[in-house]
């Protein structure tokens, strides 16, 4: 759309959300008199801290400067979520919003653990914006780890590449496999640019293994890289496996890591035989 249409759509989603908001619920003494829906254009200035004849501006789609920190306080003031946000952004800068930074702990839904039991001869690993392991199945845990048994605070696919040794040992391209997940972390770093956990991370693992630092300053970055991936498993030897991550629509910004089984290869009869192996140690446990 050209600037004029831009403005435009900007100046209807504005209107709209702010007629959708009961003064009520922004905190505001209710009078009898109120001849238009909602909040009025000098509320809503007051509430983000703005100057009235600013948001009206704005509201009428005038191009007028603006800073992204002003805009946020827009979109706390309308109350919006973060695909509104994001869309607010777009229309009114032309680039997507700073990503909210939340540190409670995502979730797997009972869909995504269906999906993780489904995949049963694909290792699949489920991971955070921080790389933090949340969720695996059975195939992940044969090949890789059994990431159970992992400390809890350690349960970081770029620290258990960078830490374990068998894991360094198992992939025949140890630097492309790495690479390709570290060009997804920082595409987060990128992306979570106020979170304080990325430096001090980085800090952490730097001078547990100074390979890490050589491999970060090639700063390749990638929201998804598909990457072909031999491994050599010290019980069934050679796999080969075709690596897709996706990421899980929805406000936990998760992301779903599907190693299948390359085609023409007897890699789905290893991952089935490695399962077996881990039933039977259990079992005997």
């Amino acid at each position: 759309m050209n600037t004029r249409e831009r403005l435009q759509a900007l100046s209807e989603f504005l209107t709209a959300h702010r007629a959708k908001i009961q003064p009520s619920k922004a905190g505001l003494l209710v009078g009898s008199r109120r001849r238009t829906p909602g909040l009025r254009r000098e509320e809503v200035a007051t509430i983000a801290g703005v100057s009235t004849t600013w948001y009206t501006w704005l509201e009428q789609g005038r191009d007028i400067k603006m800073s992204a920190q002003v805009l946020d306080r827009v979109a706390l003031a309308l109350q919006l979520n973060e695909d509104e946000r994001q869309y607010l952004f777009m229309l009114a800068l032309e680039q997507p919003a700073p990503t909210a930074v939340v540190d409670s702990a995502p979730t797997v839904s009972p869909a995504l653990n269906r999906i993780l039991t489904e995949l049963h001869d694909c290792p699949t690993i489920i991971s955070d914006r921080r790389c933090n392991i949340v969720g695996w199945n059975q195939a992940a845990a044969a090949v890789f780890l059994d990431f159970e048994q992992v400390p809890l605070e350690e349960r970081n696919l770029i620290w258990l590449l960078f830490t374990r040794k068998e894991l360094k040992a198992l992939a025949v391209n140890w630097s492309d496999f790495v690479r390709g997940f570290l060009a997804i972390f920082r595409s987060y770093y990128g992306q979570y640019v106020g979170d304080n956990w990325y430096s001090e991370f980085i800090q952490q693992i730097s001078e547990r293994n100074a390979d890490f630092r050589e491999f970060w300053n090639h700063s390749d970055v990638s929201s998804a890289p598909e990457v072909f991936i031999e491994f050599r498993h010290a019980k069934v030897g050679k796999m080969l496996f075709d690596l897709t991550t996706l990421q899980v629509q929805g406000s936990t910004d998760l992301r779903c890591s599907v190693y299948t089984p390359s085609v023409g290869s007897d890699t789905d009869t290893k991952v089935r035989q490695l399962m077996r192996k881990m039933d039977d140690q259990e079992q005997h446990s």
